[in-house]
């Protein structure tokens, strides 16, 4: 059983930053890429600089749990180095944000923490070099190909009572059905998020019917209809599915199949589906692909994880 529940975790106060094109209206925005930066590493670590101290203005922090896409998560290793704060560094690819909500729920058991900050990003520039083509390549994305998102956010995870209770969490097991193609990561990621809600209802004994809505991401337009496909299989039936993928993007001329990347799920569970206090019970999944570029290059299948947490919102 890989499933837990949680008396006492929160979460709390959100800050967020985005580009222009991600469909949310995030605390702040950036006008290009660049963000007033010589290189694309320097515009990443100041979005994640910025939200992170908007968090300290207003709270302080015990413990940090960050996670980019960058090589040996540099960005946020490099960003945490200005700070004067314990850290705990993570990668879990797209799901990071989840594995991090987990990590803090669980470490708030120790009577010495109260705040943990959640801190992630990604940049559209860096990742798509690292893990495709550099944009200056010129390459022509393919149809089942996502476009990394640009943003970063923080969370606080705490003790104290707010609108959004972590109600349970499910650790997600590393999955690799023999997807060899690192232009479709729905079809890598979508078998990892249908197990995981599988063990995770299996677990805590619960039917599907018991969210109002369950939020994966970033799954993408492919990879939510492959997601859906395998748990019909398995005679289960959302009543409310969302991708935050599928809905993220603003100029869809980019891509058929929506954004991706470790941003996609908080920015549009903070700014959209907790903001619009709609969904009472809501079961996140964050969804990563677990490869490098060597990886890819070598032809090797790419493995996948997902995490899901079950929010209650009063």
């Amino acid at each position: 059983m890989a499933s837990m529940r949680f008396k006492s975790a929160f979460l709390g106060l959100s800050k967020t930053i985005s580009s222009n094109n991600e469909r949310v209206n995030t605390t702040h925005k950036i006008n290009d890429y660049f963000n007033g930066e010589k290189t694309i590493e320097l515009a990443e670590e100041k979005m994640q600089t910025k939200v992170l101290n908007d968090i300290k203005q207003n709270e302080k922090i015990d413990l940090v749990i960050g996670a980019d896409l960058s090589n040996q998560i540099g960005i946020t290793n490099k960003a945490m180095s200005r700070e004067s704060i314990p850290y705990l560094g993570v990668y879990s690819a797209c799901s990071s944000y989840i594995e991090e909500m987990i990590l803090a729920a669980n470490i708030l058991n120790n009577r010495y923490f109260k705040n943990i900050v959640c801190l992630v990003s990604s940049h559209n520039l860096d990742s798509e070099r690292t893990y495709r083509y550099p944009i200056e390549y010129g390459s022509i994305l393919r149809s089942s190909q996502t476009f990394t998102a640009t943003g970063a956010v923080a969370s606080i995870i705490t003790k104290k009572q707010t609108g959004v209770k972590i109600e349970s969490a499910t650790i997600g097991k590393v999955i690799d059905y023999g997807v060899k193609d690192a232009n479709n990561m729905g079809a890598v990621m979508a078998p990892g998020a249908a197990e995981t809600l599988i063990d995770h209802l299996k677990d805590l004994k619960r039917d599907i019917s018991y969210y109002d809505l369950v939020l994966t991401g970033d799954l993408g337009k492919m990879g939510s209809e492959l997601f859906l496909a395998i748990l019909k299989k398995n005679d289960i039936t959302i009543k409310k599915h969302i991708d935050a993928g599928d809905i993220l993007i603003n100029d869809v001329n980019l891509t058929k199949q929506g954004a991706s990347g470790p941003i996609c799920l908080p920015l549009v569970l903070i700014e959209k589906v907790i903001k619009e206090k709609k969904y009472k019970r809501i079961l996140a999944i964050g969804t990563g692909a677990l490869f490098n570029t060597t990886m890819s290059n070598q032809k090797r299948t790419l493995p996948c994880i997902s995490h899901a947490i079950s929010l209650e919102v009063e």
